[in-house]
């Protein structure tokens, strides 16, 4: 209210605008820089999640007032080489993934798996709906079916028989359940990765998982190793990719941003206060 009433009284409106002006762009960066902020605080958060993949925010520049075009005419003859815009401040344009891998954890739990590379495991959930994880903490339920923690069946669906001893899956996907009193292993399903054209087009749905957009394409169905999927590894989980270090380097550089674009809006508060002090 203070800053509105000021202008409404200025004394030179021309000037106040263009206060006003430099008040609204510091207050874009400001929400960018507070975006910023968020987008760092949940890496850190998930800094022990299983398959977390990092966020990053992305900015664009707003929209510019042309007082003067570059190459409009100076003289009869001659041309500006450069123009006059003044800009109106940044703003949030995406906070993409970055899908590089995390480091392998081992476990030596059988039902743990992960994928060295690219690709995502599909998730069944109750409605029928197929989602996508690069969480691969599995186990089984009363039943014998392979599941994430929520419950939720591993596509295409793995069912351990009875009496099942021990569990092997190989890097393509196969797995085999010996049962006791068998030597020969039983080959009970293969567990296929999918990959995607623009993996970064993927939806957070919360819970490890990440449903099909429009912009992230189609699934491709395909064998874990071949082609752009992933080998599997059992025994091991994906650790988050998040690093500390440099979460604290860009929070630092996030915090200095919004303190300087804080300032600016003071600068401009005191100089639409002194052209006002002016009788």
């Amino acid at each position: 209210m203070k800053l509105i009433s000021t202008f409404m009284v200025c004394s030179f409106p021309l000037f106040c605008l263009g206060q006003m002006r430099a008040l609204h762009t510091a207050a874009s960066g400001m929400t960018a820089q507070e975006a910023n902020v968020s987008t760092i605080s949940n890496n850190i958060a998930n800094v022990n999640t299983t398959g977390f993949k990092r966020g990053r925010a992305e900015f664009d520049d707003l929209a510019y007032q042309t007082i003067q075009e570059p190459g409009a005419r100076s003289m009869a003859s001659t041309n500006y080489n450069v123009g006059v815009q003044i800009g109106h401040g940044a703003k949030v344009s995406a906070i993409k993934k970055e899908f590089t891998n995390g480091s392998p954890q081992m476990t030596n739990n059988p039902f743990d798996i992960m994928i060295n590379g690219e690709g995502f495991f599909g998730i069944v959930l109750p409605n029928g709906e197929l989602k996508y994880t690069r969480d691969g903490s599995f186990n089984v339920d009363a039943q014998g079916v392979l599941v994430n923690k929520q419950g939720f069946k591993l596509f295409p669906g793995i069912t351990f028989p009875p009496g099942t001893s021990s569990v092997t899956i190989s890097e393509s996907g196969k797995v085999d359940a010996y049962l006791k009193g068998q030597v020969e292993p039983s080959n009970i399903g293969q567990i296929p990765v999918f990959t995607f054209i623009n993996s970064v087009g993927l939806k957070n749905s919360g819970g490890n998982l990440y449903q099909v957009t429009v912009a992230s394409g189609a699934p491709i169905q395909g064998i874990a190793g071949e082609q752009n999927a992933g080998a599997i590894l059992q025994g091991a989980l994906e650790a988050s990719n998040v690093s500390p270090m440099t979460e604290m380097t860009d929070l630092i550089r996030a915090q200095r941003a919004y303190e300087m674009n804080s300032k600016v809006m003071g600068v401009a508060d005191q100089m639409m206060q002194t052209i006002n002090n002016i009788r």
